[in-house]
């Protein structure tokens, strides 16, 4: 990955470079000016306290805080050798109240929501609930009166921890331990805000819920908390934007999800993550899904500094399923590490795992994928596709699959490919009046299309504008 040294003298022009990136603005309003810098456990208490969680949280938090300074930087995936976690800032609290309406939130607030049209969403209907953080809490939230009806929960996981203790502890940290790695350890240890959905058993959410993460603060780390528990026979789609301000420091989201699919229920959950690139994106997400359920992942990755994300499935019951659509934008001073896992512990387990990358003007991605069959999972199947796509002669690809297969009665293939955009296609477009970037957009385009066919209209359309921006350097 080639790195990017920022001093005094070149922020203007680094400034100047990334100016046109469509979520690069920030609030005038800056809350983190008397944030502090650093973690240690006088931070991690004094989150705690804020929140006035009970002790057992607190408990938690602390031992992970341990977990997090015992364990070592990841010696693979992407390049961390610059990453300093002592220079951000770990709670930024916006609001003392969260808002029962858009209007009640403060104008800097609400005018960064209109910006991002999140507010706009869900007056369209497009949405059946809307959860908006802002720094490190959540602003805003709220679910269809009918959906709430039925039993239907969709809070932010800092009210959720109150108003419903006992499902909160008894799911909590269940499905990626706080020892499970460095980062979500440190999540654990300084979690705040994030989602809380309960489905009953047999309900349906036909419209997606949504939230929509922002940091604005300089220097900030964000480590929201996602906890979605689908009970059995139900459905939800769950999905996921984030954005922050260009600066020429750096900022860090940390977040963890954690997604319980019972016994023949389905969950969706879909991320067009598109922070600006001077954010580290290190993410755990991992679901577990119970007999003839069904686990899909649509991740889409177009933004951030470097992102480490590997959305995983333990496909713990018989004839459960596990999906993953992943696709990676890589440009410039960009690393993506993204991928999938997928673990098969039952009989008749399947998984699917489709991976496409692109990679421009110096931009780095890599596919790594594991794939294991414990003995006893007999009849299991899963297929892995890796296409990658270079735009130029400068970027990198790399694809690192790991197949750990302990059962002779099961079924896996595995199919990586690389390509470049080839003289004759520009060639074919240009001459039917296309200039050579609206050229190479449509051939990107048409690569992802696979990716954006899964996503509701109003979502791929936005996809096919990021990647049309970042096609004309107005990204990043």
């Amino acid at each position: 990955m080639k790195s990017q040294k920022f001093s005094q003298e070149t922020d203007e022009k680094i400034i100047d470079k990334f100016q046109d990136y469509s979520y690069g603005w920030k609030s005038s309003k800056d809350l983190g000016q008397n944030a502090e810098i650093g973690v240690n456990k006088q931070i991690v208490k004094k989150i705690s306290a804020a929140k006035k969680e009970p002790k057992w949280m607190l408990d938690i938090r602390l031992e992970a805080l341990e977990q997090f300074f015992a364990m070592p930087m990841p010696k693979w995936g992407a390049n961390l050798s610059d990453f300093d976690y002592n220079k951000f800032k770990y709670f930024v609290r916006p609001l003392e109240n969260q808002a029962n309406r858009w209007e009640d939130l403060p104008d800097d607030i609400l005018e960064t929501y209109e910006k991002l049209g999140v507010p706009e969403s869900e007056r369209k209907a497009l949405v059946s609930g809307v959860a908006a953080q802002y720094e490190s809490e959540v602003v805003y939230q709220s679910i269809q009166k009918d959906l709430a009806d039925k039993g239907v929960i969709f809070l932010d996981t800092d009210t959720a921890i109150k108003k419903y203790p006992e499902l909160f502890r008894k799911y909590f940290g269940k499905v990626i331990a706080s020892n499970d790695n460095k980062f979500s350890a440190l999540n654990t240890a300084c979690w705040s805000g994030g989602s809380f959905v309960y489905i009953p058993e047999g309900v349906h959410v036909d419209i997606p819920l949504q939230a929509y993460f922002r940091l604005n603060t300089q220097n900030l780390g964000q480590f929201e908390r996602t906890l979605i528990i689908a009970d059995a026979s139900s459905y939800v789609h769950y999905i996921e934007g984030c954005t922050a301000p260009i600066y020429t420091s750096d900022s860090l989201h940390t977040g963890v999800v954690e997604i319980i699919v019972e016994e023949n229920a389905r969950v969706r959950y879909t991320t067009i993550q598109n922070w600006s690139n001077n954010v580290y994106n290190l993410v755990t997400q991992r679901a577990l899904v119970k007999k003839n359920a069904v686990m899909e992942w649509v991740d889409g990755n177009i933004g951030s500094k470097t992102t480490m994300k590997y959305p995983t499935c333990i496909l713990a019951g018989e004839n459960a399923r596990g999906e993953t659509l992943s696709l990676s934008f890589a440009s410039g001073v960009q690393q993506q590490d993204t991928g999938a896992k997928m673990i098969h512990l039952a009989p008749r387990t399947s998984s699917s795992i489709i991976s496409k990358s692109v990679s421009r003007q110096g931009g780095r991605t890599s596919y790594r994928g594991k794939v294991r069959i414990d003995s006893g999972a007999v009849g299991s199947k899963s297929t892995v596709l890796c296409d990658a796509l270079l735009v130029d002669s400068v970027s990198r690809t790399d694809t690192y699959p790991h197949n750990d297969i302990q059962e002779e009665d099961v079924s896996l293939g595995h199919e990586a490919t690389v390509s470049k955009v080839g003289e004759e296609q520009l060639f074919y477009l240009m001459s039917r009046g296309l200039s050579e970037q609206e050229a190479r957009a449509m051939i990107v385009r048409g690569f992802i299309e696979p990716i954006a066919r899964q996503l509701p209209m109003e979502y791929a359309l936005e996809l096919n504008r990021l990647i049309d921006l970042q096609m004309t350097n107005s990204v990043g």
